[in-house]
């Protein structure tokens, strides 16, 4: 039963954390649709507002190259490092599923050998205890009535009432 307790304890502590992992993963991916929609929003309003003019186009895309090249490139890192992340966490949660299976089946050999231990034992006190004392009570019944018999020569009554254990020894 302790067993069984401390089991259900650790699936619960696996399915938590494995819970607080996905989260952590939505907000990842929520953090990422919200940056990649400014950075839509950034460059439409720039399409829009800043660029009206060739002779503007000309220069502002001289001056905004290389933060949009920046941009770009912060936005590959961050993609490439959630995709690590992923990758990480997949092999994390991976682990711990295996883990978790190889701790149940090791829990479960340990209740098989157990309850094989625990029925060898009633067997062995069985043979070696219970039915030596059934014996030996049977041969003291046995020689009890006999001496009654022979000693006392009432005989028990009939009808099952017990003889008290008073009139035995008179």
């Amino acid at each position: 039963m302790e067993n069984t307790n401390l089991l259900t304890a650790f699936i619960a502590v696996t399915a938590a954390a494995v819970v607080i992992q996905a989260l952590i993963l939505v907000a990842m991916y929520l953090a990422m649709r919200k940056t990649s929609a400014r950075m839509e929003a950034l460059a439409d309003e720039v399409k829009n507002k800043i660029l009206p003019t060739t002779e503007m186009v000309q220069s502002m895309l001289v001056e905004l190259r290389p933060k949009v090249e920046r941009a770009i490139s912060n936005v590959s890192e961050s993609t490439t490092m959630v995709r690590a992340q992923m990758e990480r966490i997949d092999s994390l949660v991976t682990d711990v599923v295996d883990r978790t299976r190889l701790q149940v089946i090791r829990a479960d050999e340990l209740v098989n050998s157990t309850l094989d231990k625990v029925e060898a034992t009633t067997d062995m006190v069985q043979r070696t205890v219970v039915s030596p004392v059934r014996q030996i009570s049977g041969i003291f019944h046995g020689v009890t009535a006999g001496l009654e018999f022979l000693v006392g020569g009432k005989r028990r009554p009939r009808n099952g009432a017990s003889v008290p254990q008073d009139e035995m020894f008179i």
